[in-house]
């Protein structure tokens, strides 16, 4: 980020005004959002390390598990510990640099975790529908190399957001109202053109993670059909059950994250506080729920994680 062009008219701070209209309430929001985020980092670093420790989880769909907590950690530990200085100590400035990288950071790290919803859809398709090439299929060398091309496609897709903003002049306000740097916040700060901001924004939200989200469906349309034909009822329940877990997490972060790019970007009626509220749970509920829900759902891990907590 520090290779930028900053050096264009406007302020080398920005001001993060935290909860716009809920200033005096920033201490008791903080502690269900510090709640959130401890329960999510703690449950994401327990995944790692069991998965870690345990050869008999050295497994494809287990990687993919923990590249999936790995990016759990990564967006809300970039949101919520700025968050939480705000609330706490009115530490609200910012450098335009740092301003940047956060805002790089967070929308690259969603790219990223979206192409690995898409590579678990797939994972689940092969086990279901091709199970006996399932080995040869899903490996783990093959999963490194899916997640390695996602990390190159976020970073090609989100890297022209910054180098935009960084062209705009910010002759106006340098108060950011929101609790961290999101793209379309900070361009309504400049008194230039944002059409090229907003709509591609709109692209990447919309073709990209669109994109995902079809393949995702296609993957499970074709997962329904295979169950559908299969005539024991204890296979049929065996085969549903290998798909809730990823179900629940697709459908809760893609609830989570079309709600509050459609409200943030066409919800003018919409108080503020709410467009921010939504904003932050969205970097906070999935990443807490997350390894809750493959724990539970995930017989192997569950096994694996109450052996070490019970052990504690």
């Amino acid at each position: 980020m520090a290779a930028f062009n900053l050096s264009r008219p406007g302020p080398s701070t920005f001001i993060l005004a935290g909860i716009s209209g809920l200033e005096a309430a920033h201490v008791w929001i903080s502690i269900p959002f510090s709640m959130f985020y401890i329960i999510g980092l703690l449950g994401n670093v327990m995944v790692l390390f069991v998965v870690g420790k345990e050869q008999t989880l050295h497994k494809p769909m287990y990687l993919l598990i923990c590249m999936l907590a790995l990016t759990d950690i990564a967006t809300s530990t970039s949101v919520m510990p700025k968050a939480l200085c705000i609330f706490w100590f009115n530490l609200n400035g910012i450098t335009v640099g740092g301003c940047l990288t956060q805002m790089f950071l967070l929308h690259a790290v969603s790219v990223m975790q979206s192409a690995i919803l898409v590579a678990m859809a797939f994972d689940r398709y092969v086990a279901i529908c091709k199970p006996l090439r399932y080995a040869t299929i899903i490996t783990s060398a093959r999963i490194v190399k899916l997640g390695l091309l996602g990390l190159i496609r976020a970073v090609l897709f989100i890297l022209p957001l910054p180098l935009l903003l960084s062209r705009l002049p910010f002759c106006a306000s340098n108060v950011i109202h929101h609790t961290y740097c999101e793209h379309m916040a900070i361009a309504k700060m400049s008194c230039g053109d944002i059409t090229v901001n907003r709509m591609y924004g709109l692209v990447v939200a919309f073709v990209v993670l669109g994109l995902d989200l079809l393949l995702v469906a296609f993957s499970y349309s074709l997962i329904t059909r295979a169950v559908l034909r299969i005539s024991s009822k204890k296979a049929h329940q065996k085969a549903l059950n290998t798909c809730i877990a990823h179900i629940c997490v697709m459908l809760m972060s893609c609830t989570f994250f079309l709600f509050s790019t459609i409200t943030h970007r066409f919800g003018q009626g919409i108080a503020p506080h709410v467009h921010i509220i939504l904003g932050n749970l969205h970097f906070l509920i999935p990443p807490m729920l997350n390894p809750i829900i493959y724990g539970i759902k995930t017989k192997e891990l569950r096994d694996k994680m109450g052996k070490y907590t019970c052990r504690r």
